[in-house]
């Protein structure tokens, strides 16, 4: 880039058992679209593997697809490890098939949004936009967005707060 300001570099990864990739496939190519960089880490990564990839590739947004129901013992653990490595800065995303009633410990964790299943792409490109200067700023244009309530799958009827 002319500029010399790199693309958003977003790390996308599958833990546990989970082999499923259709989600995690079509969430990528809509990331690329929009111009961001993405590393996909593969299948049956562990929380250890995905935290030193996401801190070796120096990324702004670690996603992390589930789809075998073991988002509650393996996404914690990855959120404590990139913390324990000082790359808790790190937007950490998750989305697939998690239950709303998942939601809260996931927030508690540090995930910072949860696309579930049927999310529109447009959705998780807006919100994985990159932190400009240190402090968080993701637009989603003209449109009403979920930004205002991370915890809430719900769109906000109030408009896009802090540039989101």
């Amino acid at each position: 880039m002319a500029t010399g300001v790199r693309p958003p570099r977003v790390l996308l990864a599958k833990l546990g058992l989970d082999t499923h990739t259709v989600g995690v496939t079509v969430v990528a190519h809509a990331l690329r679209e929009a111009g961001m960089e993405v590393i996909f880490t593969g299948l049956k990564q562990t929380p250890e593997m995905v935290a030193s990839a996401a801190i070796q590739e120096d990324v702004d947004v670690v996603g992390v697809s589930s789809l075998s129901a073991a988002h509650l013992r393996h996404v914690p653990r990855l959120a404590e490890l990139l913390r324990a490595q000082g790359a808790g800065d790190k937007l950490l995303i998750a989305g697939g098939v998690v239950p709303e009633e998942d939601l809260p410990a996931l927030h508690a964790a540090g995930v910072r949004k949860v696309f579930t299943m049927g999310a529109d792409t447009r959705d998780i490109v807006a919100y994985s936009e990159p932190v400009v200067g240190g402090t968080e700023r993701r637009r989603c244009g003209k449109r009403q967005c979920r930004a205002n309530d991370p915890t809430s799958n719900a769109m906000s009827t109030r408009p896009c707060e802090k540039g989101r």
